[in-house]
Parts: structure tokens; C-alpha cells; sequence
């Protein structure tokens, strides 16, 4: 092939006439290559069981389920955990897997990589087509999986898968009873110890009330009534006081006013004072009778103030003598006219008016200063009362949410010791398959067919690079660079060859001069 010029669609045509048949040669030789090579290996072969995950029995608005983890992630879990040494030494004890040498982890690792779990979509969950979902998927999509195990020959093949199938479910009960009885014993720790949380709180919070009774927040405008009466009732006491306080004064000075006269008039009926009142009446009746006649009215009267005071006289005599005995305090007492008795008793009804004012005036007192100091100390007792009451709530509701979480594990945990849970049932055992499905000859075979379309393609273009002939007038132009003047066609044996298909001679395979 001649470089250094543009190529053309015919130019590339008649490279594939040129070299039809080395591409040709090796593309028809390489499938059966391929599929002679697929004899070279050992055939495997794969069992399948189908394995569909059934939902719950009792609708999920009256039992909340307990496993609510993605079905994928617990198919995962699961196929690691029947993967395990312990779990998989008894299966190859038990179906004689030890041979040809190997022993047990190679054979467990060879377990391992040949089994597979492929989810199911929704709508193939009877067996039909295998879903292209990945592990990761919502469970939603996924009504079951498919269980693939590939062995050597077929009969070891459809044993081992069923023995992982029978694992797979059981770990899949014994799964969810544990999930849901360690649940259970969860919830059930938690639930005593907020129980003994709450009952402390409950606690602290009644000790609280009991040791601020009166100053809780609900008390406050309840306080602030009872110190605005207590505050009235000490006004009206403090003027019932004044009150009593002033009539027990005005008494006390009329007392003194009615001793005084009391007393002015008891020393002017004196025996001494009635002797010198006789005395001068007895002297003003001399001089009057020498003035006038006994019948005088003067002189009447003056006789009979005179006999009134001797009569008198007497009187004060005789009392003295009866009298001589007692105390002169008590006569004086016992002879108080009634009007100083009734001064000296509003005296003393007033010394029990002030008595009993001053010591209600001292408890209302003492009343306003108590819820005063309550008042005062209201925002401090409200803002720990609040923190109380805040913690309390917060330790209520979350015992409450614990009992409720409880009962519903309580109900899931039974559910799924009657195995009315979500559960796993096998709805295809394990196959005996009666073709490999290691090597698939016909993959081989196309994977030989592209291997020569592109060994074919690959020599060809390799010797059209080697090719340094001139077949065209474009050719001659790129080698010599030189117009070309006249061309001779081709003269050979093939020459007709050349022309079939088109009717004429093939002016690019000519001899150009």
C-alpha cells in the first residue's frame, strides 16, 4: 500500500477484494478451534433451588416487625454464616467430600467460591428469569433468591446445594427468633431501668412539692391574693388598734377627770369640813337672828343647813366607827359612784381590744413576711421545678415509648415462634442438572470467531502495509510526484478475473508508465 496519500472508500474495497481470503481463512478455522479447546476442561455443573420469601401473616398496622433490616444484607449475613468452618465441616463429613487429596479448607474454599445467591424480581418469584438486581436492593423487589452451586459432577452438585439451601433457612428462623427475643430482653432492661428511673424522679418530684408547698409556679398569683388580703386585713387591724388605743385614752382621762371630782367631793363631806361648815353656819345664824325674826327665810334655811349638817355629821360618825377596820382603798372603791365602775370597765374591754389587735397585728405579720419570702423566692422554685418536671416528662415518655415497644416485641417475638412471620420456604429444590454449565462450547466457539475476524483483519492489514505496489494513477502521482502520460492495461492470465463483476477492465490494475 502506498502512503502518503489520502485513502478512498474504493481504495479500502479493493484492499478487502485483495484480501478476502486471509481474513476469511482464519475467521471459518477459529470457532472450531474454540470449540475443540472447550474439550480441554474439566466440565462443571450447576444446581439451582429457588428459595421464596413469603410476608408476614398479620398485617404490619397491628404487629410492627422486629427485623427490619434489608433482605438482601440479611441474605448476605446469612450466606456467611452458613459459609463458616463450623457450620460446613459436618456437611462435608457427612457427604463424603474429602477426596483426591484435599482436605478440609480446600475443599470449604471451594464451597465458598462456588456458590451464589441471585435475588429474584418480584414478578419471577415461580421460577422464571433470573434478576439482573444487585445485592443492595430494596427487599420490596426482592419475593425470593435463587441458590446456584456448581461442582464437578452433578450429583455432588444438587447435594450440596440442598444441604446450603436447608442451612439458609434455618439460619434464617434461628435468625429472626434471636433477633427477636434479644429484642425483647432489650426493651425489657430498658423498660426496668426507666421504671427505676421514673420512681426516683417521682420521688425527688413529690419531696419537692412536699418542701415548697405554697411557692410552686401554679401558686404564685394564688400567693400574691392572699398577701394583698393580708395586707388589708393589717391595715383594718393597725386602725382597730389606733382606734382602741385612742378610746382607751380618752376613757383613762375621764377616769382621771371623774376620780378628781369624785374625790373633791368626797373631801368636802369630811368630818372636819362639815364641823367648820357648822361652825360658820351656826355664827352666820346669830348674826341673822339679830337682824331678823326666827321666821326670816333667811333665817329658815340658815337652821336647816344647820341640821342638815348635823344630820350628816352623825351619819359620818357612825360609818367611821363600822368602818374602822377596813382598808381605806377598798372603801373608796366600794363607794365609787356607777359612773367610774363604767369608765374602769371600757377600760379594761379596751386593754382586751388592744391585747387581742396587738397579737393579730403580730401573726399578720408574721403571715405577709412568709408569703413575702414566698413571692420572692418564686422564680428560683419555679425554674427547679421546671427541671423536675422537665426530666420527669422526658423519663415518662420514654417509659411509655419503652412499654408500647415492648408489648409489640412481646407480640412479634411470639409471632415468630408460630412462624407467622415473614419467613423463607423453599419453592424449587435443587436440580440435578443434566448438562454443565462449564464450558459453554457455543461461547466458545464465538470467542473463537472474533479471536480470527481480528487475526484475519490484523494480517491483512499487515501485508497491505508491506505492499508496496502502484495500482493507480493516484498511486504513481504519490510516488513520483509527477503527472502520469499514458497507462497500458494489465496482460495476464488473471486479467479476466479482474474485469468479471463490472463489465470492463479494471483501469486501477494496469501498468502505469
Amino acid at each position: 500500500m502506498i502512503g502518503n496519500r489520502e485513502l478512498s472508500m474504493d481504495d479500502y474495497l479493493a484492499m478487502l477484494r485483495r484480501r478476502i481470503k486471509v481474513i476469511l481463512i482464519p475467521t471459518l478455522l477459529a470457532p472450531f478451534v474454540g470449540f475443540l479447546i472447550s474439550f480441554a476442561f474439566q466440565p462443571k455443573y450447576t444446581s439451582q433451588s429457588l428459595v421464596l420469601v413469603e410476608g408476614q401473616k398479620v398485617p404490619e398496622g397491628y404487629v410492627k416487625p422486629v427485623v427490619t433490616e434489608d433482605l438482601t444484607q440479611r441474605i448476605a449475613t446469612m450466606q456467611q454464616q452458613v459459609l463458616s468452618r463450623n457450620r460446613l465441616q459436618p456437611v462435608i463429613e457427612r457427604l463424603g467430600l474429602l477426596k483426591k487429596g484435599k482436605n478440609v479448607d480446600e475443599v470449604i474454599d471451594d464451597i465458598r467460591q462456588n456458590l451464589s445467591i441471585e435475588p429474584v424480581a418480584g414478578g419471577s418469584s415461580s421460577g422464571g428469569k433470573k434478576s439482573s438486581k444487585k445485592p443492595g436492593q430494596s427487599s420490596t423487589d426482592v419475593p425470593g433468591f435463587y441458590v446456584n452451586f456448581t461442582a464437578d459432577n452433578p450429583r455432588d452438585a444438587q447435594q450440596i446445594c440442598n444441604e446450603l439451601t436447608s442451612m439458609l433457612l434455618e439460619e434464617n428462623l434461628k435468625a429472626r427468633e434471636q433477633v427477636a427475643q434479644g429484642t425483647t430482653d432489650f426493651l425489657t432492661r430498658q423498660l426496668d431501668e426507666a421504671k427505676k428511673n421514673l420512681d426516683d424522679l417521682d420521688s425527688k418530684l413529690a419531696g419537692f412539692k412536699k418542701q415548697y408547698m405554697g411557692q410552686l409556679p401554679g401558686d404564685e398569683e394564688n400567693n400574691m391574693r392572699i398577701l394583698m388580703g393580708l395586707n388589708s386585713q393589717l391595715e383594718a387591724n393597725t386602725q382597730t388598734l389606733n382606734r382602741a388605743q385612742q378610746d382607751k385614752a380618752y376613757a383613762e382621762s375621764l377616769l382621771a377627770q371623774n376620780l378628781n371630782t369624785w374625790k373633791s367631793s368626797q373631801l368636802s363631806t369630811s368630818p372636819q369640813v362639815l364641823e367648820q361648815q357648822l361652825a360658820a353656819l351656826q355664827s352666820q345664824l346669830i348674826t341673822l337672828q339679830a337682824r331678823y325674826t326666827n321666821d326670816h327665810p333667811d333665817v329658815v334655811k340658815a337652821k336647816n343647813d344647820i341640821a342638815e349638817l348635823k344630820r350628816k355629821l352623825n351619819e359620818l360618825n357612825s360609818a367611821a366607827s363600822d368602818d374602822a377596820h377596813a382598808n381605806e382603798k377598798d372603801k373608796e372603791n366600794v363607794a365609787e359612784p356607777p359612773e367610774i365602775r363604767q369608765v374602769r370597765l371600757q377600760i379594761h374591754q379596751y386593754d382586751a381590744v388592744i391585747a387581742q389587735a396587738t397579737a393579730e397585728q403580730k401573726r399578720l405579720q408574721g403571715q405577709i413576711s412568709l408569703y413575702q419570702g414566698r413571692v420572692s423566692l418564686s422564680p428560683t422554685v419555679e425554674e427547679q421545678y421546671k427541671e423536675l418536671t422537665r426530666d420527669y416528662d422526658t423519663a415518662l415518655k420514654l417509659y411509655n415509648d419503652l412499654l408500647t415497644n415492648k408489648s409489640q416485641s412481646v407480640m412479634q417475638t411470639d409471632l415468630e415462634r408460630r412462624q407467622q412471620g415473614e419467613q423463607m420456604r423453599l419453592l424449587n429444590p435443587a436440580n440435578l442438572p443434566d448438562a454443565p454449565s462449564f464450558p459453554n462450547r457455543l461461547l466458545f466457539a464465538g470467542g473463537g470467531l472474533g479471536a480470527g475476524l481480528a487475526i484475519g483483519l490484523g494480517l491483512a492489514m499487515w501485508l497491505e502495509l508491506r505492499d508496496k505496489s502502484i495500482r493507480t494513477e493516484q498511486d504513481v502521482i504519490a510516488v513520483m510526484e509527477l503527472p502520469m502520460l499514458v497507462s497500458v492495461p494489465w496482460v495476464g492470465v488473471d486479467a479476466g478475473d479482474r474485469a468479471e463483476g463490472k463489465g470492463q477492465v479494471d483501469r486501477k490494475d494496469t501498468v502505469e508508465v
